[in-house]
């Protein structure tokens, strides 16, 4: 009889573990401001896509495509430029020639956000305004280190017939001058 009450305390004991166990395990890994939602079944394949265009920066001359807005009190005497943001409006190109077919433009800002080394903080949108992508567009935020002649880039959203969009974007600096002008080639590969 004894043995069977200390079964019985025994298995309460583990049942009162087990229970406050579960209950902590579930908040430590649920918080409350969130919901597991369930996915539902894909309707449609995702499509990859890849494009390749040149982005053209002009910051000098008469009609840049590229303005400094806003600068920091130091800025002018940073080595890196730090604090100096640029609103643009680039021409993305089919080649590198600044004549060549324009399929879009890219739309947004750029600032100098490294005090030791050079590097871009980009908030961009290129919007495609050539054949089916005619509306379309991609955002890329992110570190350009632009000194390096190859860096990659998010592509954190899309709209159109990227809604949804989501990749990266290899640059690789085709040309550029001291006065800042610079043309770029962009590989973009884009999962909608």
């Amino acid at each position: 009889m004894a043995n069977a009450a200390v079964t019985v305390m025994l298995m309460l004991i583990m049942a009162v573990v087990a229970a406050t166990t579960e209950g902590a395990q579930s908040s430590s890994t649920q918080p409350n401001w969130a919901k597991k939602l369930k996915t539902r079944k894909k309707t449609r394949s995702e499509t990859v896509t890849n494009l390749q265009f040149y982005f053209h920066d002009t910051v000098s001359g008469k009609n840049p495509s590229a303005v400094r807005v806003a600068q920091a009190p130091e800025t002018e005497k940073s080595l890196t430029l730090f604090g100096a943001l640029l609103m643009a409006d680039d021409p993305l190109t089919e080649t590198p020639d600044p004549k060549s077919k324009i399929v879009g433009r890219a739309q947004g800002m750029y600032g100098s956000s490294g005090q030791q080394e050079f590097g871009l903080t980009m908030a961009m949108c290129f919007a495609f305004c050539d054949g089916m992508y005619n509306g379309s567009s991609i955002s890329i935020f992110g570190k350009n280190s632009a000194l390096n002649p190859v860096r990659e880039m998010p592509v954190v959203a899309g709209t159109g017939v990227f809604r949804l969009a989501r990749g990266y974007a290899i640059a690789k600096t085709h040309w550029f001058n001291t006065m800042g002008d610079a043309i770029v080639g962009y590989n973009v590969t884009l999962i909608h």
